[in-house]
Order: structure tokens, then sequence, then C-alpha cells
């Protein structure tokens, strides 16, 4: 091996030789020249010289036996590139072989994201004035099962600062695999459900996902929702409030259609036993929508229908006190994207949603619980610096209970944003 290569694939590595221990080569004295160099190498593993404890410096390699020492290197991770593609077609006629090197050394990945969270709630009734100040830390860890699937979890923390006692929460908030069974791509597990857009559920859940297509793809889905919504909500000091948080088990699916400029879709979910076990309260979803983009514009919208039951009370009722139907519509413009600084976007949105149409929507405005709300969001994201990423926006809503029964239930959010991601 020449005393150029030897040297500059130790430089490469980046770790000094003084941390290793004595060099294994017989034929490499201490005080030679590629002394300590062929101890660093030896010590990370990308030469092993001979069965008889020899290194055979003045041998002459072949250029397959090189490729081996690259994509060694490669593995570990070291800057490479110029003798990579020096011995470009010897490594690619290893290809398994560097694959599996990579692999391994790449089967576990972290990684994670902090955002900070400032909200100014503008109320009428029973609402009041209040804010929502917190630090929200997620920290991803993804592993490699196989070349087919893999798992995912995530651990949350949650520090609450608009809360005199300072509350803090630290859990367990996801934990899936994803994978192919035969044409059809499976997520299974705790993950982010995502129904309609967002627009009637965007938040984790306990379930399956078969989804088989490309253009045009077919997915259906069963679980059970999570607890961690308010389906019935109550108001801060007011004695006759309370909160029923959980959404019950659903089932249903989707087709999606990408025509090019112009994108549709549709679909139905049902969700039982919503608020408590055993309720008897079911409601079944249906939409349809579309959408297309133009420049630096997208336009989308969707029409949503919901038909609640509940026992003992006729549907007639049901449908006089609570909306069965709703739409929504958004506008946006260009957006910020996390590793490009100076990024940026606006978007619009404008809601009229039944109570039967949504179980956890998407926006970031005050939805009631599931009472329905009408209104509308502004907003724009910028990309401070690279994985820093700015958002505010301005929601203006209001319960449609107080188009039927005249109550005070209004919220005007000012919402700020800086998340981090790592």
């Amino acid at each position: 091996m020449k005393k150029s290569l030897v040297l500059a694939m130790a430089m490469a590595l980046g770790v000094t030789a003084s941390a290793y221990a004595a060099n294994p080569f017989s034929d490499v004295p201490a005080g030679h020249w590629a002394y300590d160099s062929v101890n660093k190498l030896a010590a990370a593993g990308i030469v092993d010289g001979y069965g008889n404890g020899t290194f055979g410096g003045d041998r002459l390699m072949t250029r397959y036996e090189m490729a081996q020492i690259v994509a060694k290197a490669m593995a570990k991770g070291a800057n490479v590139d110029r003798l990579a593609a020096e011995f470009a077609d010897e490594l690619d006629s290893l290809g398994v072989r560097v694959a599996a090197l990579e692999k391994k050394s790449d089967n576990v990945k972290i990684t994670g994201e902090a955002r900070f969270r400032y909200a100014d709630h503008d109320g009428s009734g029973l609402l009041g004035h209040s804010y929502d100040s917190d630090l929200r830390s997620r920290i991803w860890v993804t592993g490699q099962v196989n070349e087919d699937w893999k798992y995912t979890g995530m651990i949350q923390n949650t520090r609450d600062f608009s809360d005199d006692k300072g509350n803090e929460d630290t859990s367990f908030q996801r934990a899936y695999v994803q994978g192919k069974l035969g044409g059809m791509d499976v997520t299974a597990g705790r993950y982010n459900a995502f129904f309609a857009n967002g627009n009637i559920y965007d938040t984790r859940a306990d379930g399956v996902e078969l989804a088989y297509g490309d253009k045009v793809k077919v997915m259906l889905a069963a679980g059970k929702a999570t607890d961690d919504i308010t389906v019935v909500p109550g108001f801060k000091g007011h004695p006759d409030s309370y909160d029923v948080k959980t959404g019950g088990n659903y089932a249903g699916g989707e087709i999606t259609a990408d025509f090019g400029v112009v994108n549709a879709t549709a679909g139905y979910y049902n969700f039982k036993d919503m608020g408590a076990k055993n309720s008897n309260i079911d409601n079944a979803i249906w939409f349809v929508g579309a959408g297309t983009s133009f420049g630096d514009f997208g336009l989308n919208a969707m029409y949503l229908k919901g038909d609640a039951s509940a026992e003992g009370v006729s549907s007639s009722d049901i449908d006089k006190a609570l909306d069965d139907d709703g739409w929504t519509v958004g506008l946006t413009w260009k957006g910020a994207e996390a590793d490009k600084a100076g990024s940026y976007g606006l978007f619009a949105n404008y809601y009229d949603q039944g109570a039967q149409t949504y179980v956890a929507h998407t926006t970031d405005a005050n939805t009631f619980g599931m009472t329905g709300f009408k209104g509308y969001g502004v907003g724009a994201n910028y990309t401070v610096a690279k994985n820093m990423v700015f958002t505010a926006a301005y929601y203006d809503t209001k319960s449609k209970l107080a188009d039927k029964f005249g109550e005070s239930a209004k919220d005007k959010i000012i919402w700020t944003d800086l998340t981090f991601t790592f």
C-alpha cells in the first residue's frame, strides 16, 4: 500500500491513533512511518491484515481488495469520495456487501423536533380571555427491521407555561411498524391517522391501515380513536361544565386520484361508541373533495356529510340539534421549507362544518369540541434559518350551536410558534 494512501485513509476517519490499543501487526513495528495510521485503520476495522498476524505493507493489492477497504471506510462514515469515484466499478460489483455494511451502520436513526407556541384567545361567553404557552419536544426513533419493514417510536414532552403549576407531561406517543404485504403498504400500531385531509381526523390512533396503488390509491383503516380529544367541551370555572374525551372505534377508507393538474378524493368513516364505552353513540361520515395547483398557488375544497345516531334518540332530533353537513375551502401560496432558509408561504382557510362532520379536526382554530364550527384562518410561515420555521396565524371561529340556540361561543386566536427540527 502506498504511503500517501495509508495516510489519506487514516485522516479520512478523523480519529487519533493514540486512542487505540497497540498495533496488532508484527511487521509494522513502533517507529515505522505508517505505525500510527495502520494502528488507527486496524482499530476502526478498516484493515485486518492476514491470518498470520502480518499487515503485508510491501505486498501489491488488487483493485478488489482496495475496493473492500473503501467500502468499509464508507460504512464507518469516512469521507472517501475521491477513492469511491476511483473504484466505482469495483464497488458496484461488491454492491451487496457495501449495501449491507451501510444498512447495518445506519440501522437506527434518531431525529427530533422542539416547538415553542404562544396563542392568545379572545373568546366570548364562557370562554373569556386566555392564552396557551408551551414547549413541546419530540424525539423520533426509526429502526430498520429488514428491507421491507421499519419501526417508528416517538416520545413527547410538553411543558405548560400558561399553567401556574407548571404542569409537565411526558408520554410515549407513537409506536408503529410500516412495510409491504404483497402489493400493499401497511401501517400498524399507534400512529398519526389522517382522514379526509384532516377535516375529519388528524391525531394519533391505535389501528391499522392498508393502502394500494399510486396515481389512484385505495386506503382502508380500522382502529381506536385517541381519548385525548374533546367531544363535548367544558369551560374553565363553570360549575356545570364537563369534558367528554374519547372518539370511540372507527372503520372506513378513502380513494384518491391524481390527474396531474387536478386531484380528487372520496371516502367514508364510521365511528362507534363515541364519548364512552358501549355508549351506542355512533357517527358515519362520508366526503368528497378536489384540489388543483396553478403556479405557486394551491386550491382545495371538500364537502362532508355526517349521520350520527344515539340509542333512544330519533335521527330528526339529532339533526335539529347538530348540523349534519359542512364544507371547507383552502388556498395556499408557496410554503416554508425547513431545509431552505428564507423560504416562506401564505395560507387561508374557511370552514363551515356541522357537528356531525368531524371528530379531531386538523385546524389550530377553536372547533368547540364536536359541536360544529364555522369561521376562517389566515397565516404565514417563514424559515428564519435552516431547520427553524416560524408560523404566525389568526383564527376567528364560532360554535354553530350559537346559530341554533343563541348561545355566545366565539374565539379569536392569535397563534405563533417557532419549530426547530434536527
